[in-house]
C-alpha cells in the first residue's frame, strides 16, 4: 500500500501548485493603466465608449495628447511632435534600422558572466553536497527501489522525456524561430537568448561534472552534480515562458500563470529523476537550485536590453497612437 503513496505523491503536487497558482492568480493586483481605461470618468463602471481595449495598449500616450488638443492647444503643433515622436520611435514608419550589434554584444557578455557566476555558485555548493549527500541519497533510493510499481515507472519514463537534452534544445529552437518573427522589435533577442542559453548551460554543466565527477546511482551512472534534466527544465523554459509573457502580456497575473506552469514542468521533472532513479536526491534539488541560478541572469540580461516588460513597454506603439490622437479632429 505504501509503494501508491508514493504514486500519489505526482498528482497530488501538481494539484498543489495548480491550486496555489490560481489562489494567487485570483488575488493578483490590478494594473493601473487598465483600471483606469476601464473606468475613465473615474465612476468605478465600465466604460460605455468601449475604449478598454484601445486604452489599455496606448493608455498614457493616448491621452496626454489627446489633453492637450482638447485644452486649447495648437492641434498643427500638436501633430508636429507626434511626428516627431513616431521617427524617434523603433515602431513608428519613419523609424530608423536601429543599430543591434552593441546590444548583441552587451548580451553575450552578460549571458557569459552569468554562467561564469552560476558554475561560482555551484562549485562552493558541490564540496558539502558530495561529502555528506550519501546519507540522505542512498535510504531515499533504497526506499524508491523496493516500493517502485512497474507500470508506474513505464509512465514516468514518458514524462521524463520533458527535460532530455535534445527535447528542450528543440523546444528552445523552436520557440527561438517563433519568437523571432512574432515580436514587434529587437527579433534579433529571442533567438540570441535561447542559443546563449543552450551554450552556457551546456558548457557550465561540462564544467562542473568535470570538477566533481560525481558517479550516479546503480544502474545510472552517468548522473551527476548536478542533475540536468531539472536544471534545462527551469532554464529553457523558464526563458520561453519569460519571452512570451513580456511581449504578449506584461501583467502580474500573467506572470503568476507562467511561474505556476514552470514550477509544475520543474516538480515533475524532479519527480520523475527520483522515481526512476536516474539522480540522487541531493543532485535533483540542486539541479532545480541550478536552473534558478542560470535563468535569473538572462532574465536580468533581457531586461537589460529591452527594458521593462508591461502592456505599455510590450504591446503599445506609443509614437502611432500618438500621432493618430494628434491628427484626429
Amino acid at each position: 500500500m505504501r509503494r501508491y503513496l508514493l504514486v500519489a505523491l505526482w498528482p497530488a503536487g501538481l494539484a498543489a501548485i495548480a491550486a496555489a497558482t490560481i489562489i494567487v492568480a485570483r488575488r493578483a493586483p490590478v494594473s493601473p493603466a487598465l483600471a483606469a481605461a476601464d473606468d475613465p470618468a473615474g465612476l468605478g463602471g465600465t466604460n460605455p465608449a468601449g475604449t478598454a481595449g484601445r486604452a489599455g495598449r496606448d493608455g498614457a500616450e493616448l491621452a496626454e495628447v489627446t489633453d492637450t488638443g482638447a485644452g486649447g492647444g495648437d492641434q498643427p503643433a500638436a501633430a508636429s511632435a507626434a511626428i516627431q515622436e513616431a521617427s524617434r520611435s523603433p515602431s513608428g514608419a519613419l523609424a530608423a534600422r536601429p543599430d543591434w550589434m552593441p546590444d548583441l554584444i552587451r548580451f553575450g557578455a552578460l549571458s557569459c558572466a552569468g554562467g561564469v557566476v552560476s558554475y561560482g555558485v555551484m562549485a562552493l555548493l558541490g564540496p558539502p553536497i558530495v561529502k555528506h549527500g550519501p546519507a540522505i541519497d542512498e535510504p531515499i533510493f533504497r526506499w524508491t527501489e523496493s516500493h517502485r510499481v512497474n507500470w508506474w515507472a513505464a509512465v514516468m519514463e514518458r514524462f521524463n522525456k520533458v527535460g532530455n537534452t535534445w527535447t528542450t534544445w528543440g523546444a528552445a529552437g523552436t520557440a527561438a524561430a517563433c519568437l523571432a518573427v512574432s515580436w514587434r522589435k529587437q527579433k534579433w533577442l529571442p533567438p540570441a537568448a535561447l542559443g546563449a542559453a543552450i551554450m552556457v548551460d551546456h558548457y557550465a554543466t561540462l564544467a562542473l561534472r568535470y570538477t566533481f565527477a560525481r558517479p550516479g546511482p546503480p544502474g545510472s551512472p552517468n548522473g551527476t552534480y548536478p542533475a540536468g534534466g531539472p536544471d534545462r527544465v527551469i532554464l529553457f523554459y523558464g526563458l520561453i515562458a519569460h519571452l512570451l509573457w513580456r511581449e504578449f502580456s506584461g501583467s502580474y497575473r500573467g506572470k503568476v500563470w507562467a511561474v505556476g506552469a514552470l514550477a509544475a514542468l520543474s516538480f515533475n521533472q524532479a519527480y520523475c529523476r527520483e522515481y526512476l532513479s536516474k539522480h540522487w536526491f541531493t543532485d535533483i534539488i540542486s539541479g532545480l537550485l541550478y536552473g534558478v541560478v542560470l535563468l535569473m541572469p538572462f532574465i536580468a540580461a533581457v531586461r537589460r536590453i529591452a527594458g521593462p516588460a508591461g502592456l505599455e513597454a510590450g504591446r503599445g506603439r506609443p509614437g502611432q497612437a500618438g500621432l493618430a490622437a494628434a491628427m484626429r479632429p
